[in-house]
């Protein structure tokens, strides 16, 4: 082999080596976190954090919230909230973990010094977070076999 044909090897090895290194990242996609306009929903007060879903039930909320989890969660938790084995399954997290959910997506999970999910604190609202709540409690709804129709009515009773 001459001494150009060694060098064009060598190039193409290295190339392929960076591409096969960087690739995957590339891939993955955007991975911060997205803005989620929560337009037309009821404000909530930025400094007084609830513990209980405002939203549940609320169609557009409903609405808002499976466009937020598909741009910031469905990478880890899975398409409409089917999860992959990655990340937990959240149609399991039934009306009653609403403080745990909004405890874990504005602080992230951290363990033994590694970041599993990211902090959305500061990224999102609490009217995105609920939104997302709210679309979750659907897929809850229908993952256990329930007519999310009670839902609507729960909100229409409130409202």
């Amino acid at each position: 082999m001459n001494r150009t044909n060694r060098r064009a090897l060598t190039v193409a090895i290295g190339a392929s080596a960076l591409w096969l290194a960087v690739g995957p990242a590339w891939a993955h996609g955007d991975v911060g976190p997205q803005a989620v306009a929560t337009d037309g929903l009821e404000p909530l007060a930025a400094d007084a954090w609830l513990d209980e879903n405002p939203y549940r039930g609320n169609r557009q909320a409903i609405e808002i919230g499976a466009s937020a989890y598909g741009q910031n969660c469905a990478r880890c938790h899975g398409l409409d909230a089917v999860s992959g084995g990655i990340a937990p399954d959240l149609r399991e997290l039934g009306p009653e973990y609403d403080d745990y959910f909004i405890g874990k997506v504005r602080s992230g999970v951290q363990r033994n010094g590694m970041t599993y999910m990211p902090a959305f604190e500061g990224v999102l609202d609490q009217e995105a977070m609920w939104a997302i709540r709210a679309y979750l409690d659907k897929r809850h709804y229908e993952y256990n076999d329930k007519d999310p129709a009670a839902l609507y009515e729960q909100a229409e009773g409130r409202g």
